[in-house]
């Protein structure tokens, strides 16, 4: 009798075990996404996930800001309480994680038995990449492009081709200004941009920072003279991504041009200028020449998001799964950029007709084969522990004052070295 009763307890006891491990393993992933917009696209995902994929797959998904993303990571990581298992994450905010162990799971082999190293675009393949170690999964391509106002382009008689370099673009902005009408707003996250167009970047492949001193000065004085020509014009929140400056200065065509990815243009114009569809045109960024005065490449990158997975996650390949559907998914690709997220960097999807089609916003250009003709162009991003602190830095405590003629681009570049090597 006693042993009848051992048995059925230790039965118990393995049906509660089962029974837990079983209720772990359903428990819905928590997703941390940092854009409302971003928000909304992932809870379709779930929807065509469990559609596609798996009937029972469960997610929630919670949107916190792009600055305020990495302190609620920072709590629930220190605290152990409610932590994400999927984060997405905008890759300027990825160096804040690089000093000491990396809190994401090492996605190396996944992301190469997936074959995403022979999908996605080569110069994004390293956005979440540290020390030969990927992290995250970029998302969209951020190929950077000059948005244009087609209905002031014909006012001023100006054609796309009439800009095919810089110096092209100094000229006609010198012409409108006579004219009393600005070229472009300035921005400060324009100056890294600028720099990986011109073949440099905040960091060299060696963590040292500006490793072409010379070009990163001559970039910056070339951003003042712009605004002391008045070429360029500095929006009264100095930032681009403001939308009062959208209302204030965009729509009322206060400026021609904007330079920005292919996100700025398919999230941010679309939702702060919809009276404004059809009057947008979208064209490479103008060259910088070389030396020799042979023009260089017509695209650069900013910011972008990506997917990584939290390193003390319950459920690594229930997340990777769902990481892995999206972005390889043919429709999961292409809702990315109908709806007005982004343009997936993911290679393999461009064959979808949907991605070729007339843009009506964009006065029906095919944008997305504007990007993927430039996608070959798209410079690699140099990741650093430091490159944060420098962005940073240079947008809260500098580009104010050396716009504005109160400190050289010289004395900004060497308090920000000073900044960083302490």
């Amino acid at each position: 009798m006693k042993l009848i009763r051992s048995l059925a307890l230790v039965a118990l006891s393995l049906s509660l075990i089962a029974g837990s491990a079983f209720a772990a393993e359903t428990k819905p992933l928590e997703i941390w996404i940092s854009s409302f917009q971003d928000k909304v696209y992932y809870e379709a995902m779930v929807k065509l996930y469990q559609k596609k994929v798996d009937p029972d797959f469960k997610a929630n998904v919670s949107a916190y800001g792009f600055r305020e993303m990495p302190d609620k990571l920072a709590v629930a990581i220190k605290t152990g309480v409610n932590p994400p298992d999927i984060v997405q994450l905008d890759e300027t905010m990825f160096g804040i994680y690089l000093n000491g162990e990396v809190p994401f799971l090492d996605l190396t082999d996944r992301f190469k038995e997936a074959d995403l190293d022979k999908g996605i675009v080569p110069s994004r393949q390293k956005l979440f990449a540290w020390k030969g170690h990927t992290y995250g999964i970029p998302q969209s391509l951020s190929a950077m492009v000059l948005y244009y106002r087609t209905d002031l382009f014909d006012k001023y008689h100006i054609m796309p081709e009439d800009i095919a370099t810089w110096d092209d673009f100094v000229k006609v902005g010198e012409e409108l200004a006579d004219k009393h009408q600005t070229m472009v707003a300035l921005d400060p996250t324009y100056y890294g941009a600028l720099m990986r167009q011109r073949g440099t970047d905040w960091f060299g492949k060696d963590g040292k920072p500006f490793p072409n001193e010379v070009m990163a000065i001559d970039t910056l004085k070339w951003m003042v003279d712009l605004k002391n020509k008045g070429i360029g014009m500095v929006p009264e929140r100095a930032t681009v991504f403001d939308p009062v400056f959208f209302s204030s200065t965009v729509s009322p065509g206060d400026v021609i041009c904007l330079i920005g990815a292919d996100w700025y243009g398919l999230d941010m114009l679309q939702q702060f200028t919809p009276e404004l569809s059809g009057k947008w045109g979208v064209m490479p960024l103008p060259a910088w020449k070389d030396a020799k005065g042979v023009p260089g490449r017509r695209t650069s990158t900013f910011a972008g998001q990506g997917l990584l997975i939290y390193k003390q996650t319950k459920q690594p390949d229930a997340s990777w799964k769902f990481i892995d559907f999206v972005m390889k998914d043919p429709d999961a690709n292409v809702k990315r950029f109908v709806d007005g997220n982004s343009f997936p960097a993911y290679e393999p999807a461009w064959k979808d007709d949907r991605l070729h089609q007339p843009f009506a916003f964009f006065n029906n250009q095919k944008f997305g084969e504007e990007l993927m003709s430039l996608a070959p162009e798209v410079p690699e991003v140099v990741e650093t522990p430091g490159r944060p602190q420098a962005i940073f830095m240079f947008q809260e405590n500098y580009f104010s004052q050396v716009i504005n003629g109160q400190m050289t681009p010289e004395k900004v570049i060497e308090e920000i070295k000073g900044a960083l090597s302490k």
